[in-house]
């Protein structure tokens, strides 16, 4: 068993702490949104906290873990739900949030420190004409490097696709844990082995992004009295190219009451639409919006909502912050990630939200991938049991769905190809030959070296 005391006496001069209550705090995220995760995860703590503020004491800590085979689990804003930044078999704690400064926005693409809040990074690049592509209904909170690490989806995804696509991620530094450790630059194609693997490829310390010119955007709720209207206008707003958009999600009647700010704008039984869209697109959506039987039931101004503590932009209740929203009145309920078919959309959303109406709340996103557009879906679920969530993915899987499980714990269960690109694995043998990085979340990863 490894020497805490003498680990953290090496690691003299940087912010540490050992205190079991924040250990516990540090070592958990959004994973109990799972009842299946919840079960194997409560519990699980590091045995040691450390706050590096800069490249130089992330690597003294890291060769310090290393020397002492002593496990390290980084950490962002720990708004992650399927367990990322929980270690499962104690060491460090590695909290990058000290190191969250912005360093230099060049030809439209952002440097910045990995632990800087995405809400902050956003607004600072605002007051230079450019905002952030992508980020997560978790933006007030969430990190820079959590969402590269252990996200990747989210808002913005309706016209830029996710992280993973090319030209998304222009580059990263990045602590291995080799002997000794060393700070990698890597840039295009080569950053790509850090993109969304939980922190098990390396430590990302800085990030490179490109921004996309900043839009003053409007949040839209449009209610319609059939999910079938608000489904076809929602994936008819993805295929308009004159209408500047950043969000389109659709909601069936059950979930409505639950978004508490504009439920009581939603009358009783109707779906309905959150998008976010440039003032420049409001006439066409309003003729759009009117061609599918949708009706305006409120708006509001994006930024001026996420800069107002007591406000709620439209985006926390899309992805999986509906989730959230309805567990805050409702704990006997949990979700699951779906991709739609590019074809037949419509068809496959109501091919599996018909039958299983009564446990299954349908609410989608739109959004791209590789260049073409569909529907992701994030569906409250009625829990009843483990054997039940299968039996609907299953069902699900059986209508063509692609499902990405967030109720298992590595990188190749949660994928809907099930399995880790090899460009990762390679990665991960060459920086982190002993495995020490977030242990267990890569399962076809075998350590290089042995521990001993």
């Amino acid at each position: 068993m490894a020497d805490i005391a003498a680990l953290a006496a090496a690691l003299d001069g940087i912010e540490l702490s050992s205190d079991r209550a924040l250990l516990r705090q540090k070592s958990r995220d959004f994973y109990w949104y799972s009842p299946i995760l919840k079960k194997q995860l409560d519990g699980k703590s590091g045995d040691l906290y450390a706050r590096p503020k800069d490249e130089a004491e992330v690597l003294r800590i890291l060769a310090a873990c290393r020397a002492a085979r002593v496990p390290v689990t980084t950490r962002g804003g720990g708004t992650g739900n399927y367990g990322q930044c929980v270690p499962l078999e104690g060491g460090v704690i590695l909290d990058m949030t000290a190191m969250a400064k912005p360093i230099a926005i060049t030809d439209g693409v952002v440097d910045v420190e990995c632990g800087m809040k995405m809400i902050d990074l956003d607004l600072w690049a605002r007051d230079q004409g450019w905002e952030l592509k992508l980020w997560p209904s978790t933006k007030r909170t969430a990190t820079i490097g959590g969402f590269v690490a252990g996200g990747g989806a989210g808002v913005g995804g309706i016209a830029h696709g996710t992280m993973r696509e090319r030209g998304n991620l222009v580059g990263a530094r990045v602590a291995t844990m080799q002997d000794p450790p060393v700070v990698l630059d890597l840039e295009g194609d080569d950053a790509s082995p850090v993109n969304r693997t939980y922190g098990t490829t390396g430590i990302m310390t800085r990030i490179r992004l490109p921004l996309t010119p900043a839009q003053d955007w409007r949040d839209i709720a449009i209610g319609f009295e059939k999910f079938t209207d608000a489904s076809a206008f929602a994936l008819a707003l993805s295929f308009a190219d004159g209408i500047p958009k950043k969000m389109c999600g659709v909601f069936d009647s059950q979930l409505p009451p639950f978004f508490r700010g504009i439920a009581d704008s939603v009358p009783a039984g109707q779906s309905l639409v959150l998008t976010m869209v440039a003032p420049s697109g409001l006439r066409a959506l309003r003729d759009l919006a009117r061609e599918h039987n949708g009706t305006f039931l409120a708006e509001q101004s994006t930024v001026e909502a996420e800069r107002d503590p007591d406000k709620t932009p439209f985006y926390e209740y899309c992805w999986n912050h509906t989730t959230l929203q309805v567990l805050k009145k409702d704990r006997g309920v949990s979700y699951l990630q779906c991709r739609f078919p590019f074809e037949d959309t419509l068809a496959a959303v109501e091919a599996v939200r018909i039958p299983f109406r009564d446990e299954v709340w349908m609410h989608t996103e739109c959004v791209r991938f590789g260049g073409r557009i569909t529907m992701s879906a994030l569906p409250v679920i009625r829990w009843t049991s483990e054997a039940r969530i299968y039996e609907i993915i299953a069902a699900f899987e059986a209508a063509g769905l692609g499902i990405a499980n967030p109720h298992v714990l590595t990188i190749e269960e949660g994928s809907n190809y099930r399995r880790v690109p090899g460009d990762q694995l390679g990665f991960k043998q060459r920086t982190d030959p002993l495995g020490l990085l977030n242990p267990g979340k890569m399962r076809d990863f075998s350590p290089v070296e042995t521990a001993a």
